[in-house]
């Protein structure tokens, strides 16, 4: 398989696993507004997902994971599922879903200057065009779906959603060489295992206290979405695209949620699909392209190589 095909099948799994994040938000909080606290979900996420992972690798090649590198799915699974998990949850609970959603088009940011920290990734004029094209087009997006009655943001709930941002785009940055080493079912069964290990003991309190009897098949339902649907297959599709595309670029399709969620509220009559929404997701997908057109170190190198 040549880099152009896998470049294009990098980006196509990158945009399914957006499109399913993007239905997320909607059907996750109406589980959470039933009864499903936060924290609960956090636990259903990483525990569910664990046991998916590991039942896909009974029917598929074993692979012997170095114990080096033991240790580092560790740390990966710290950034990439508890760190952002936990953070953006519980920042989300605190500030308002506007204010949370805003912080999220910082990831792109910090992952182009985490790329150029940790990998020596150029940061180039067609890079920063496209970041910025893409920050644009998803704030149109998300303070053109907001209403004026809107809780008030916090600073705390703010900074914790800030922080998820961080942890994935360092997840992103750092991790790259770790997950081109292996198949993404052996790196997920490890880090979903390491996450629920983590999480359970932080879950533990609100799992106790929920009131199963209380929970009908419909929440049950979307549950099953969030942990299947938009965990276990979506974290498929976003390691596949990370094996071949680069951080900044597989970051770039953070945008695609709120353009998801806006073109199926107007689908559904929750929303109006507007001139201002239509730019914002011309603005949106523009930035991705941009991204994806920029130089990346290894083709920098090769071209003065040439020279």
């Amino acid at each position: 398989m040549d880099n152009s095909e896998k470049d294009w099948r990098g980006h196509a799994c990158m945009l399914m696993a957006g499109i399913i994040w993007g239905l997320m938000a909607p059907i996750g909080k109406a589980a959470m507004a039933n009864g499903i606290t936060g924290l609960d979900m956090v636990l259903f996420r990483t525990a569910g997902a664990a046991v998916c992972f590991w039942i896909t690798s009974l029917f598929v090649q074993r692979e012997k994971v170095e114990r080096r590198d033991m240790i580092m799915f560790f740390f990966a699974a710290m950034l990439s599922i508890v760190c952002n998990q936990c953070c953006f949850i519980v920042g989300l609970s605190k500030t308002s879903p506007i204010n949370a959603s805003i912080v999220t088009t910082t990831m792109p940011i910090f992952t182009l200057i985490l790329s150029a920290i940790f990998m020596k990734e150029p940061i180039t004029g067609k890079k920063i065009l496209g970041v910025g094209l893409g920050v644009v087009g998803a704030l149109i997006l998300i303070i053109g779906s907001s209403s004026a009655t809107s809780s008030d943001g916090n600073l705390t709930g703010d900074i914790l959603c800030l922080l998820a941002q961080l942890s994935f785009a360092s997840y992103l940055a750092i991790f790259r060489k770790l997950i081109s080493k292996y198949t993404v079912i052996t790196c997920m069964k490890w880090m979903f295992l390491y996450a629920t290990i983590v999480a359970l003991p932080i879950s533990y309190g609100n799992i106790s206290q929920l009131d199963w009897a209380s929970i009908g098949i419909a929440i049950w339902a979307e549950c099953f979405y969030v942990v299947f649907a938009a965990t276990f297959i979506s974290y498929i599709l976003m390691m596949k695209g990370q094996k071949s595309l680069r951080p900044t670029v597989v970051s770039m399709y953070n945008y695609v949620q709120p353009t998801v969620s806006c073109i199926v509220s107007a689908a559904v009559g929750l929303g109006i699909f507007g001139w201002s929404q239509a730019i914002a997701i011309v603005a949106v997908f523009s930035g991705v392209w941009l991204v994806t057109q920029s130089k990346s170190r290894q083709q920098i190198e090769e071209e003065r190589k040439k020279k």
